[in-house]
């Protein structure tokens, strides 16, 4: 199987959860053994690749901000791509340029993806049985991307994903094995550094350096 073998899957769910109006959104970076891969929530309408009328790649947080900003402070994205990011409007985005981020997510050896691939109109907290909707479509993800690590964002993701109640504050830097297909992947729960979850943003930037410097060695 390939990776572009489950859009169809993610396009059947995001018209059972989704915006009927917008589109899904994919993951993105180097599909092929990348040194982290990073799962967060769900798309929103914040993504200028979720409208109607876009047909570029749909990736993670295309036409925001915070995201890069935060990648950057992790040692995970350019900074000179960031300031770039920093000083455009979301509708400056064109398809070129989401292209140019994307190059430079795969130059970091990154895959970014999101749990549950459902595009919503708002930041508004997902049930579980939305996420969980969506687990083995991940996995299987995850089994043919092979990342040598996986950063799970927040407690929802991270308990879904791990399968067992997962407090972030309790175990962080802690590992966790996950077993797709008799493959054993490493995972990381961090504190989701964006919306919300902004205050614990250096948390989590310091977890991820923490990380990255353990993959490196």
């Amino acid at each position: 199987m390939k990776k572009e073998n489950l859009i169809g899957e993610f396009e059947r769910l995001q018209k059972i959860y989704g915006d009927k109006n917008l589109q899904s959104v994919y993951g993105g970076g180097l599909n092929n053994t990348p040194k982290l891969c990073l799962v967060f929530m769900n798309p929103t309408s914040r993504n200028i690749a979720t409208a109607s009328d876009w047909y570029g790649v749909r990736y993670p947080w295309l036409g925001t901000k915070q995201v890069w900003k935060f990648l950057t402070k992790c040692g995970l994205f350019d900074e000179k791509l960031n300031s770039e990011i920093q000083s455009k409007k979301s509708l400056e985005w064109t398809e070129e340029f989401c292209l140019k981020v994307y190059d430079e997510v795969k130059n970091k050896k990154l895959y970014i993806t999101n749990l549950a691939k459902c595009t919503q109109n708002d930041a508004r907290r997902l049930p579980d049985s939305v996420f969980k909707a969506y687990k083995d479509l991940l996995l299987k993800e995850l089994y043919l991307v092979k990342p040598q690590a996986i950063i799970l964002f927040g407690n929802q993701v991270s308990s879904i994903v791990l399968d067992k109640n997962i407090s972030v504050s309790l175990c962080r830097k802690q590992s966790f094995k996950l077993n797709i297909n008799d493959t054993e992947f490493k995972c990381f729960s961090v504190y989701y550094p964006v919306g919300n979850g902004f205050f614990n943003e250096s948390k989590a930037v310091e977890d991820i350096l923490f990380i990255k410097n353990m993959i490196d060695e």
